[in-house]
């Protein structure tokens, strides 16, 4: 199985699972995740001691190569196929190892698919932006993302249900942009740029969540003008 499909496959692990029961909150679920522990031991591994910007999120994030997209030589990917928000939290520390000036956030499908309530997933990022604030860190609060409308159907989805997961990223995305500007956070709204019709658009994505080149340009772009702006 390449890497690709080893992705998509735990992420449509979700689709079988939700359309058989909703399981319970689980706040090491994202133990669960084989690539989880394997990638922490990477971060370890790394050479690098200090990135001034860090993208911190899951597959989408851990899709591209963001020195090469941004061409700069110091942003670090910390993405994690499959992670989830409680995840996040549980490797704060390996972002604080690198001391970046500015932090990325994307996340919340995975959790939604999970069936976590919007309140919950909202909650965790609170907290997640609270611990980077404390090590007076800029935080970026970039929109959760849309699946397609035909998203995994193969394995049990269909639109129905894709749209009722994308109603609860809407909610989840008002939380957070009304979040954001209480508290003077960027909020970047990749969501909208992607989108149409209450779904991911087919020509952004390859497989109905991930994304294909010319969506990380679009999102590359928005990322480079907040870096202008706080002249990192």
């Amino acid at each position: 199985m390449n890497y690709k499909k080893l992705i998509a496959f735990i992420f449509l692990i979700n689709i079988v699972i939700y359309n058989q029961i909703k399981p319970q909150t689980d706040s090491l679920r994202y133990l669960k995740n084989p690539l989880y522990l394997r990638t922490l031991e990477m971060y370890d591994s790394y050479k690098t001691k200090q990135a001034d910007v860090i993208m911190l999120g899951n597959s989408l994030t851990n899709g591209a190569n963001w020195n090469e997209l941004l061409g700069r030589t110091n942003v670090l990917e910390m993405g994690i196929p499959s992670d989830i928000l409680s995840g996040f939290l549980a490797r704060i520390d390996y972002v604080f190892k690198f001391n970046p000036k500015i932090v990325f956030i994307m996340g919340g499908l995975n959790d939604i698919y999970n069936w976590t309530p919007v309140e919950e997933i909202f909650s965790l990022y609170v907290k997640l932006i609270n611990k980077l604030k404390e090590k007076n860190i800029t935080v970026v609060i970039q929109s959760t993302t849309y699946a397609a409308r035909n998203w995994g159907k193969d394995y049990g989805g269909t639109p129905e249900i894709n749209a009722g997961r994308n109603r609860e990223v809407d909610k989840l995305n008002k939380l957070l942009s009304d979040f954001a500007k209480k508290n003077n956070i960027e909020f970047l709204d990749i969501n909208s740029k992607l989108s149409r019709n209450g779904f991911l658009r087919d020509e952004v994505t390859w497989d109905g969540v991930h994304f294909k080149a010319n969506a990380y340009k679009i999102w590359a772009n928005e990322v480079d003008r907040i870096l202008k702006k706080y002249k990192f």
